[in-house]
């Protein structure tokens, strides 16, 4: 008699309250209704503002960051009229420039891996947990800071002199998250000082991301817009100019870790399905003169290729081949790295390639134009007035977008002339249309620097997307950005 086969456990069956909770259904709905009602009352509903608010209620409610990009797009371009083919075109057309990003930032990865094995952040990671031990009687305070200002300077690194943006995030923070368990730190009070401190980087010092956000793009977008109203900027005028926004970032990162997320907080153990769960247990890393030599020098290699260049992707590779010749890693494990580096890097790199065609589709509506021009009539001559507004609509669509580097281009044909028509000088109107177009990329729930901070906080599980990082960052980042540059508009 053949043996009967065992029964399968049955998990518990999925409810209906599961599949739809309500707070999900009652943000959908509560979206539709108010678009049914401005629908029927006359008034025809924007395209670029219905696409944004959808992509940020969708996110807000947990669905994936990439389906409410493209579900958004897709709403956004039915909006205006452009059809469901015409929409998916639009959509299309304008991924490349997000692959060709994304294929940067892969790079940067496999560059990022390569420099872990060089067993730099773990030796760090290493005396820091033995500088605190492990009697909590014992703590220094000094340390948590210490922490702090080792985040703002890996931070400032990774956007100016060793260009790997966000992807030093997963190699240094997740060794670190036991001692930061231990200080009973925040984490959102890191999250904050990561965000505030890479968005700071790249608008105040003209060198690595700094030098092409602001030479490449701002510097040239107020040449470009501003020659026919006689407006010459120069090279000096951009730090100059956001001097006083970045200033608002750093204020609002002191108010995250000294006010907002100053009380100790706990954390549980790392969840078991999580990455740091799962990682097999940290051996003693011992650094032999040769590799730590190589490493120095792959990284002035790939800080100076990428300067000779122009490019980062170049940067990065002759850094990750130095790092293979210098013996950093077997010749036969270069794959295994550059495979871990994609596979850190891919969820980002999906992304900003689905945000590219995102932002191309918004662009292709025709009604980004009209939001913008809309200003001019509403705030007639009142600087004041205008600066608010133009700084609010600028956070409104790049916290869509993700990213300030596409924003700036959208903004600078309107915002150019609104500003010098309403009377603000030309160091003013670049002060504006850069910190406008920086709003919302810290705090964007499809920002790099939001997605990056999750990558490092979030490695045993107990750090949310949205409510951990994105919330906090956005109000900690912008809040302080807007009023200070646009108290700095009105003074320059």
């Amino acid at each position: 008699m053949s043996a009967q086969p065992e029964a399968t456990p049955q998990s518990d069956p999925i409810t209906w309250a599961e599949v739809f909770p309500r707070h999900a259904v009652g943000t959908v709905a509560a979206l539709a209704a108010v678009y049914g009602i401005v629908e029927l009352t006359g008034h025809s509903v924007n395209a670029v503002v219905l696409a944004i608010v959808a992509m940020v209620a969708l996110c807000l409610i947990k669905v994936p960051v990439t389906i409410a990009l493209l579900v958004a797009a897709l709403l956004g371009g039915l909006q205006a009229g452009l059809g469901m083919e015409g929409s998916l075109a639009a959509f299309n057309d304008n991924l490349l420039v997000g692959a060709q990003v994304g294929l940067t930032y892969v790079m940067v990865g496999a560059l990022a891996v390569a420099l872990s094995r060089s067993g730099l952040i773990e030796v760090f990671a290493q005396w820091v947990t033995r500088r605190v031990g492990t009697d909590e009687t014992a703590t220094n305070k000094g340390v948590k800071w210490a922490l702090y200002g080792l985040f703002v300077v890996a931070s400032l690194l990774s956007q100016n002199l060793i260009p790997v943006h966000i992807a030093f995030i997963p190699i240094l923070i997740p060794p670190l998250l036991s001692v930061l368990n231990r200080l009973h730190v925040d984490r959102r009070a890191v999250a904050c000082v990561l965000a505030c401190s890479m968005s700071a980087a790249y608008l105040l010092l003209p060198t690595g991301f700094g030098a092409i956000y602001l030479n490449e793009i701002l510097l040239a977008n107020v040449n470009e817009f501003g020659a026919a109203y006689d407006l010459t900027a120069t090279a000096d005028m951009a730090p100059k100019a956001m001097f006083w926004p970045v200033m608002g970032l750093v204020a609002g990162m002191i108010v995250a870790v000294t006010v907002t997320y100053r009380a100790p907080r706990d954390y549980p153990e790392p969840a078991p399905t999580s990455t740091l769960a799962t990682a097999p247990p940290s051996k003693a890393v011992a650094i032999r003169p040769f590799p730590l030599i190589m490493t120095v020098l792959a990284l002035a290699a790939a800080l100076f290729f990428q300067i000779a260049f122009d490019s980062l992707l170049v940067g990065a590779m002759i850094g990750f081949i130095l790092l293979s010749i210098g013996g950093i890693f077997r010749w036969n494990d270069q794959d295994d790295v550059f495979t871990q580096g994609m596979l850190m890097m891919a969820q980002i790199a999906i992304i900003i390639t689905v945000a590219s065609g995102f932002a191309g589709l918004l662009s292709q509506t025709g009604q980004i134009e009209p939001l913008i021009a809309a200003t001019a009539d509403f705030v007639g001559g009142n600087m004041a007035f205008g600066a608010f507004l133009m700084l609010f609509i600028g956070l409104f669509i790049t916290i869509g977008f993700g990213d300030s580097f596409a924003s700036v281009p959208i903004l600078a044909p309107i915002y150019i002339p609104l500003a010098l028509e309403l009377g603000f000088s030309p160091l003013a109107t670049m002060c504006l249309l850069g910190a406008s177009a920086a709003l919302g990329d810290a705090g964007s729930p499809a920002s790099t620097i939001s997605l990056g901070v999750t990558s490092g906080l979030n490695a045993d599980g107990r750090h949310n997307h949205i409510r951990d990082t994105v919330i906090p960052t956005f109000l900690h980042c912008n809040v302080g950005m807007l009023l200070f540059a646009w108290v700095a508009s009105l003074l320059l």
